[in-house]
């Protein structure tokens, strides 16, 4: 194993610690408990919006805090879910007094330590929503959740929500508009190799040279199935069918594409697979009015890929297009 790390037990406080260096004029980092909030604090009368889960899915979450964004994003271990001693604060920090709204990728402990420190929250006196995101169409169940697991579709809800919450939504509203979102993205990606968590030492799994896995989550988790290694075009059909067929497309919809890369795919190869997944969604009338490619929500050094696709109506389309600055997303 070959990483830039010095101990894998502190990689993670180490990667956040440099995070804030860097982006000290739109993020503030609290060290104990770690978490990452927005610099200069809650905005006053702004409804507040908190996510978190395990390390390695870099810029996600952290690199989505900021304006029109998320208010703070709470780092667990690599792979691992934050614990709600960490949680509880990043609620705190986040709430001026209209509520915070929490949005939580479906695996069993990101769920259950939200949902705890929503409750220990609730009781200090702040008023808590969570929204659930499980957005991958690849299982119902695998390792670390029940149910659908979320993924790169968390990157629209994110930025929607946030944009809802940065023009002056009640919390029912801006939850109402998370919602929508999540009842309106399908995600499905592809592994080309594995990826190879810190502490661990060796890849999450083994995959012939000649093979992918078709379906794969984003902490390594086995996929759908596991087939012989084809051309780009071939592979994107393998994720944008799926995804299309799931959410019903219908010749006149209006979507957003997102081809997300998994941390150690090059950018040509992320283009290649937008072009392909845009004439497939052109095939059957739909009509791509908005795009995002790139490294969103990755899986450490992962060679591979997701296919997002969010249904768009004109609200949806006006908050993706709102204002934002993150040190991973800005318009």
């Amino acid at each position: 194993m070959k990483k830039l790390i010095n101990d894998p037990q502190t990689v993670v406080a180490e990667s956040v610690a440099g995070f804030g260096l860097a982006h000290a004029d739109v993020v503030a980092v609290h060290a104990d408990p770690l978490f990452v909030s927005r610099a200069g604090g809650a905005v006053s009368g702004k409804v507040g919006l908190v996510s978190g889960g395990g390390s390695g899915h870099e810029p996600l979450h952290a690199g989505f805090v900021g304006r029109g964004m998320l208010d703070a994003a709470v780092p667990g271990p690599v792979f691992t879910s934050p614990t709600p001693d960490q949680i509880g604060p990043a609620i705190a920090a986040a709430d001026s007094g209209a509520g915070v709204l929490a949005i939580v990728k479906n695996y069993t402990g990101d769920v259950l330590n939200f949902e705890t420190a929503a409750e220990l929250a609730d009781a200090d006196g702040h008023r808590v929503r969570t929204v659930i995101v499980a957005d991958d169409v690849a299982v119902e169940d695998s390792l670390y959740t029940a149910g659908r697991r979320g993924v790169a579709g968390t990157v629209a809800v994110e930025k929607i929500a946030g944009a809802a919450a940065e023009r002056g939504d009640g919390l029912e509203q801006v939850t109402e508009v998370a919602e929508r979102v999540i009842a309106n993205v399908r995600s499905m990606g592809v592994a080309l190799t594995a990826c190879t968590v810190p502490h661990a030492g060796v890849p999450s799994f083994d995959l012939p040279d000649d093979e992918i896995e078709v379906g794969i989550g984003i902490h390594g988790e086995p996929g759908r199935r596991r087939v012989p290694m084809a051309g780009a075009d071939e592979i994107t059909a393998m994720l944008l069918d799926p995804v299309a067929d799931d959410l019903g497309l219908a010749p006149g919809d209006q979507v957003l594409l997102l081809v997300n890369g998994m941390g150690g795919t090059p950018a040509s190869e992320l283009y290649v697979v937008y072009g392909r997944a845009r004439r497939l969604l052109e095939e059957r009338g739909v009509e791509v009015t908005r795009s995002l490619v790139g490294n969103y929500v990755t899986s450490l050094e992962m060679q591979g890929a997701s296919v997002t696709v969010l249904r768009l109506d004109e609200e949806l389309t006006m908050l993706w297009d709102a204002p934002v600055h993150t040190a991973a997303l800005r318009w």
